[in-house]
């Protein structure tokens, strides 16, 4: 019996036990997670009625916003109080832009976007008193490293890699001095570190400025690093690993590319128009499609700007007290006098104005006072990096060294597709 009674008691604890172990379900109330709101440009789309569209031809702010039902005097406001923010004659074909409108039954737009580029954009705030501001984009920079070997061109050989075409020409501009690219030889070799730019992670937006590069050309291996030397006017020069500048002080010709040189620099020049009397032609012409940008060939301050006989419109810059430059017959000037201007930056476009039989700068060079043919000069180097600041430079170079010195050189020429050879039974 004391048997019986004492294996009830034990089956009685092991059900117990069994039971203690089983999970037992409960009702847990989760109150839900409040998402914040997605916003796009700073705002919630979801509380507007929200029009995409581009700007297209004969658009103009003041239409665009009178069809969306905006007050005339805010769209003066904007037009007169924010033309340094957002000037509404200049917006242009094809850029798109964003309308918000007010979710009740008038529909009237209370905020306009215009998208300056793919990272930064001017919102126009219509609500209350009209008000417009610049804002950019959240952009994540992604540094790249590439190297590669040279088969056919720079190009060919930094596309096959699948870097944006611009940095090729970032790449050629920095060795613009060094390197004749029309002559680069097979077994050349390249190393570039720069940034790629994303919006949300997914959308490319360019590229940043080349952060440090190596060119082996004809066995000789030239580095590039970007340096400021004068912080108050934030230049900034490429130079390489004895700190030597990479630039010379003048480019040869005040156009980049689509050029073609029609007439050179010639003292003793005859012109049947005139029954050939010796007529002197102290400039060298580069003949150009009208409105091709025209670029400083130097750093200089604009000693001129202006419009004066046959000459027609044109710039003058002073480099130094030994060099200036003149560009003439332009369709319009960009820059003003008294203007500080760096070498490449544009200052004007190509035109017809004065005595010209057609469109092309007139480019012309004083040494010392006397006009003389850009062509035939030995135009100095620009100016190594000065004592004081050499042994920051060193330093500041010599992660970038090793970083390059790092990466490997990538054939990039595509392997040649495998033929399949089958034979006729």
């Amino acid at each position: 019996m004391r048997k019986f009674i004492g294996a009830i008691l034990t089956l009685m604890v092991l059900v117990s036990c069994k039971q203690t172990k089983e999970p037992v379900d409960e009702i847990v109330e989760v109150e839900p997670i409040e998402q914040p709101p997605v916003l796009h440009y700073g705002f919630n789309l979801e509380e507007f009625n929200v029009v995409w569209d581009t700007v297209r031809r004969g658009d103009s702010f003041g239409e665009l916003m009178l069809k969306n039902k905006v007050d005339y005097p805010k769209i003066a406001t904007i037009s007169e109080n924010y033309r340094d923010t957002f000037d509404v004659r200049k917006i242009k074909v094809g850029k798109p832009y964003l309308i918000l409108k007010s979710k009740d039954t008038s529909e009237v737009a209370e905020v306009f976007i215009y998208q300056d580029d793919k990272i930064n954009y001017t919102v126009v705030d219509l609500r209350d008193s009209a008000v417009a501001y610049k804002s950019k984009r959240k952009v994540k920079h992604i540094e790249k490293e590439v190297g590669g070997i040279i088969n056919s061109s720079l190009s060919e050989a930094m596309d096959n890699l699948g870097v944006d075409y611009g940095v090729t020409i970032a790449l050629s501009e920095v060795y613009a001095w060094s390197i004749d690219f029309f002559k680069l030889e097979k077994g050349d070799k390249f190393k570039v570190i720069f940034d790629e730019r994303y919006i949300n992670d997914t959308i490319y937006a360019g590229y940043g400025p080349i952060k440090a590069a190596l060119f082996e050309h004809k066995g000789r291996t030239i580095y590039a690093f970007p340096y400021v030397t004068d912080s108050l006017k934030n230049i900034l020069d490429y130079y390489d690993q004895d700190a030597n500048n990479l630039r010379s002080t003048f480019l040869r010709a005040p156009i980049k590319f689509g050029y073609r040189l029609s007439s050179r620099y010639n003292l003793k020049r005859r012109i049947a128009y005139y029954g050939y009397k010796v007529r002197p032609h102290k400039g060298t012409d580069y003949a150009a499609p009208v409105g091709t940008p025209i670029i400083a060939t130097a750093d200089g301050t604009v000693e001129e700007s202006t419009r004066r006989g046959g000459n027609g419109k044109y710039v003058k810059i002073k480099h130094n007290s030994i060099y200036s430059t003149q560009y003439l017959h332009m369709k319009a000037q960009k820059v003003k006098r008294g203007e500080f201007v760096r070498q490449g930056d544009v200052i004007g476009w190509v035109g017809m104005t004065g005595n010209t039989g057609g469109p092309h700068v007139c480019y012309r060079f004083w040494k010392n006072g006397r006009q003389v043919d850009p062509l035939r000069e030995e135009l100095p180097s620009a100016e190594p990096i000065v004592d004081s600041l050499k042994t920051d430079y060193m330093a500041h170079i010599q992660p970038l060294k090793d970083q390059l010195d790092c990466i490997e050189f990538i054939d990039p020429t595509p392997e040649p597709e495998e033929t399949l050879i089958t034979y006729n039974q």
